[in-house]
């Protein structure tokens, strides 16, 4: 297992992030977050898991530990291969998404390209017990909170959910919300 690599990006294309670890590029499927955060800088560490299949290898980097344990716990629910729990992951912060789970939102999961309504709910009851309870889900974290403000600002302007967090998707998380909301709106205009 390939839990983290730590190197230089070379390349963004639309496969994922290439990772140069010792004159080796790794093609890594990653998240909005950790192809941001090769953007920032000439070297990064990304947290990685590597999903074996009999035909193929594959590696998924991550920001953070966070996000890949939540990968994890989603490629346990029936139904959710990596590509989906990647798509996942990458719509919102990791805390946001376990807070949503504990909660019951199975809502917040179908404004999510490729995720139906009864995938949803499988989400939320397979992993409500293994993340905790919603009195003990951790508070909301700044970049957390500010994608709400930024996503409830999108819908209330007549956006569907499923628009705002593709829109939010693509802008950074350290905004502040108008920010987030001008960029969003910039974009799709």
């Amino acid at each position: 297992m390939i839990a983290r690599l730590r190197g230089k990006p070379t390349a963004n294309t639309p496969e994922g992030l290439v990772l140069d670890v010792g004159g080796v590029g790794y093609l890594v499927h990653a998240t909005p977050t950790a192809i941001r955060k090769g953007e920032a800088t000439d070297e990064i560490t990304v947290e990685t898991y590597l999903h074996v299949r009999e035909d193929v290898l594959q590696l998924y980097g991550f920001a953070d530990r966070s996000e890949r344990e939540l990968f994890v716990h989603l490629l346990a629910v029936t139904g959710v291969g990596p590509k989906v729990a990647l798509a996942i992951v990458s719509g919102s912060p990791a805390a946001e998404l376990r807070r949503a789970i504990a909660r019951g939102d199975a809502a917040r999961f179908q404004a999510i390209p490729g995720i139906g309504k009864k995938t949803a709910e499988r989400i939320v009851l397979e992993l409500k017990e293994k993340l905790g309870d919603p009195a003990l889900a951790p508070a909301p974290d700044a970049s957390g909170e500010r994608h709400l403000v930024a996503r409830d600002a999108l819908v209330e302007l007549g956006w569907s959910l499923l628009d705002a967090e593709r829109a939010l998707a693509e802008v950074d998380l350290d905004l502040s919300p108008e920010e987030r909301v001008r960029l969003a709106l910039k974009k799709a205009a």
